[in-house]
């Protein structure tokens, strides 16, 4: 008795495990789902089929559903292949809804080509139905006249399903619009050109084609806020200034060395000439003495030299008067 319990406990376990591995490859509830909602699928070539090749058919069969319900005709083929291939089937399946609810010209291959190149397809159709508006950060650009602007702009960009893929995303919309935004103030003669007319700004912008190549068309640009900056023409006007003056104080200095080099050197050749001066008249008593022996110069000679010599030093004295001299005269 206890041996037949046993075995029918045996049995019964092994049925619920063959009721379960039979559910798990065999979903009864999506095929009668799928039925009751107008989608042909067959049990041993579709559901078992997706089971075997890794493919949920929870996924597959609710994005059936819901195209069939929409109108759609989708083949179960590429919606396995799609998610086989990475991407995301619900979405595409809803973006396909959406485009086909908003008229817009998207098919299932178009719409996993999207998907696949890692772009949101739903936002992209939602995009082209209703305009998204994205602002720049605060872009700083100087006028002709020095004065600095700092200005925000808000461009209402709406998607361009053919060019998504392979096009540029919202960072190269925001670079062009903000080197235009640069562009247009740099070439304003005065900042209050911009501040009178700040139009002028999304006039000139929209003008240049700044969505070429890329996943978006430009609606409108418009000015959000200019400010004023700082003048930084009178900045760079003295700093300018500061640099001519470093410079004059540079080359002031360079003259004053080489005066000073040319001074000592002056007095360097000063100094020789009087040692040459010194040395020349230590020379003059041996020529004297000489002059005497030789009978060259007499006596009387000699005295008219000293008493020349006297009168020299005498003049010299009185054209140039001494110490005592000078501070009588200050006393």
């Amino acid at each position: 008795m206890e041996a037949f319990t046993g075995l029918s406990l045996g049995i019964i376990i092994l049925v619920i495990i063959l009721l379960i591995v039979l559910f798990y490859y065999v979903p009864i509830g999506l095929y009668i789902t799928a039925y009751f909602s107008g989608v042909k699928l067959r049990i041993f070539k579709d559901l078992i089929g997706m089971r075997l090749r890794k493919v949920s058919p929870v996924v597959i069969v609710r994005s059936l559903i819901s195209a069939t319900k929409a109108g759609l005709h989708l083949d179960t083929a590429l919606l396995e292949a799609h998610y086989l291939a990475g991407g995301n089937v619900v979405k595409v399946v809803n973006a396909l809804i959406s485009a086909s609810k908003a008229k817009l010209n998207l098919n299932f291959e178009k719409a996993a080509a999207i998907d696949l190149a890692g772009r949101d397809v739903l936002e992209a159709v939602q995009m082209s139905v209703i305009p998204k508006v994205i602002q720049t950060p605060l872009v700083a650009a100087v006028a002709k006249d020095g004065i600095q602007l700092k200005a925000m702009a808000r461009i209402t960009v709406r998607a361009n399903i053919e060019r998504l893929v392979g096009g540029a995303g919202e960072a190269t919309i925001l670079a062009r619009v903000g080197e235009g935004i640069v562009s247009t103030i740099g070439s304003s003669k005065t900042h209050k050109e911009v501040l009178e007319n700040p139009d002028l700004i999304s006039k000139v912008v929209l003008s240049k084609g700044l969505d070429s190549g890329t996943a978006f068309e430009i609606l409108s640009i418009d000015i959000a806020d200019v400010d004023v900056g700082t003048n930084i023409g009178a900045i760079l006007q003295t700093d300018q200034a500061e640099a001519d003056l470093k410079v004059a104080r540079a080359k002031a200095e360079e003259r004053r060395a080489a005066a000073v080099a040319l001074e000592q050197e002056m007095k360097a050749e000063v100094a020789k000439m009087r040692a040459r001066v010194v040395e020349a008249e230590a020379e003059i008593p041996k020529a004297i003495a000489d002059a005497f022996r030789s009978g060259n110069l007499g006596v009387m000679d000699y005295y008219n030299i000293k008493n020349i010599q006297a009168d020299t030093d005498m003049r010299q004295s009185i054209a140039k008067p001494g110490k005592e001299d000078s501070e009588s005269k200050n006393g």
